[in-house]
């Protein structure tokens, strides 16, 4: 039975669904500041690039949307990590999950719709930056997941023993 003030237990698609957002905020909001240092020179608003006219991009709104769409796709890689990589635990996973993403979104599919020029185009700087960030927002992502759903158990109270005395501890 159940009290009142028991926690309840975690809703992994739910709980990933929140991660995938705050992901999406926190890591798009970086990234926008190193776009705007100058330490890319790949757009927040690339993942827009195949749905709007290129010249449009460089504008405040469109580079809101980007964020928007960085977070949209946070949230479908939180789901994804959970459903492929949920039973996993420690922060590696997060790490190799953020470099396949990086190398889909930057070597694969980037190139392909004409979103990113190829990679031998970007530059090293944009590349070392994007790299490690997608390498963090991947850590991010995967390490929250895992220590939300496998260490529920410690957060757990203990079961009340029913008979017999208190025994010291040993």
């Amino acid at each position: 039975m159940t009290g009142r003030n028991d926690p309840a237990p975690t809703r992994p698609v739910l709980y990933s669904l929140k991660i995938g957002f705050f992901a999406g905020l926190i890591w798009g909001l970086l990234r926008w500041l190193a776009t705007g240092l100058h330490f890319t020179k790949v757009s927040q608003a690339f993942l827009l690039d195949p749905f709007v006219p290129r010249a449009w991009l460089g504008g405040f709104y469109w580079q809101l949307g980007g964020l928007g769409a960085f977070i949209a796709m946070s949230i479908l890689a939180a789901v994804l990590y959970v459903a492929l990589l949920g039973k996993l635990t420690g922060p590696w996973p997060g790490l190799a999950f953020g470099a396949v993403w990086w190398a889909l979104v930057y070597a694969w599919a980037g190139p392909l719709v004409g979103a990113l020029p190829p990679l031998n185009l970007i530059g090293w700087d944009s590349i070392a930056t994007d790299f490690c960030l997608f390498l963090l927002w991947g850590l991010f992502i995967g390490y929250s997941i895992s220590f939300e759903l496998h260490d529920e158990a410690a957060r757990e109270p203990s079961p009340k023993k029913t008979q017999g005395s208190p025994q010291p501890s040993s």
